[in-house]
């Protein structure tokens, strides 16, 4: 694992209790996961957002729940890295293979979930380009490719797999990227119904719930989905226009509606297998 020594400042607040390997995982996760409460707080929403690079793979759940559980706060200051097999320096960001050696790396914590899958900063990004990114990482970093390398590969190529995955997975759907896009401004959306909403938007949540629930056919739940659909389709160009203008308070807000309607349409998929 890299030496500590060589970042800025980590602060790791969770137990040392667990094993040594599933603890290191954690930390390369929850640090690139980033919450990013980074010192850098100035974050610009803009279609030519910072480019950014990856690393891969799917771990089972369990793991990847066990990697998500650990929160970690630190800053990184600006920090020269080297290959741990060479030595040579590392000038990309972030680093999967050493340029000298071609041997893999471990996780660069300066790198957030647009960094690693080499996109623009933006909520508009283009998922087509987001999953040929994914796919070429996987094919590269993928575990199975390093099962005749040293023991310190094999670790590294896991923890850049399962970073892949989490921030694909993030960056792939409209709610996970932009409730991303506030994490790394430091903001996020509180769990529960939000005392505060709109009393009108909550009924009309009751009233389609409601609905959904008192559904006898598939044409009327499909009918509820393709609604969804449309107030999902105008909730994502409304927060791509406030996020563009850096207008986060009205991101936020559009988002936790976002939260709900997406939680409807996974409710009326469910309703439609039931009907099958």
């Amino acid at each position: 694992m890299l030496s500590l020594n060589n970042l800025g400042i980590i602060c790791i607040s969770q137990a040392l209790q667990h094993s040594p390997k599933l603890l290191a995982i954690r930390q390369w996760l929850s640090k690139a996961s980033s919450r990013a409460t980074l010192c850098n707080n100035s974050i610009t929403f803009s279609s030519k957002g910072t480019r950014r690079h990856t690393g891969f793979r799917l771990l089972n759940e369990s793991t990847v729940k066990h990697v998500s559980s650990l929160q970690t706060t630190f800053c990184t200051a600006s920090v020269k890295l080297h290959c741990w097999n060479c030595s040579q320096s590392i000038e990309q960001t972030p680093a999967f293979f050493c340029l000298s050696c071609n041997f893999v790396q471990p996780p660069d914590e300066r790198a957030s979930y647009f960094l690693i899958m080499e996109c623009d900063q933006t909520f508009a990004l283009d998922t087509q380009r987001l999953q040929k990114t994914y796919l070429k990482l996987q094919r590269s970093l993928h575990p199975d490719n390093f099962s005749q390398k040293t023991m310190k590969e094999q670790e590294y190529s896991e923890y850049q797999s399962a970073l892949v995955n989490k921030a694909y997975r993030t960056l792939l759907k409209p709610l996970s990227r932009g409730l991303y896009m506030l994490e790394l401004n430091g903001m996020g959306i509180e769990e529960g119904t939000d005392a505060g909403a709109d009393p009108l938007f909550l009924m009309e949540l009751m009233e389609i719930n409601q609905a959904l629930d008192e559904a006898r056919s598939k044409e009327e739940s499909a009918k509820i989905g393709a609604s969804m659909k449309e107030k999902l389709k105008d909730l994502t160009e409304q927060i791509d226009a406030s996020l563009h203008k850096g207008e986060l308070q009205d991101a936020k807000a559009l988002l936790a509606q976002m939260k709900y309607f997406a939680n409807i349409e996974e409710k009326v998929k469910e309703k439609l297998s039931e009907l099958m």
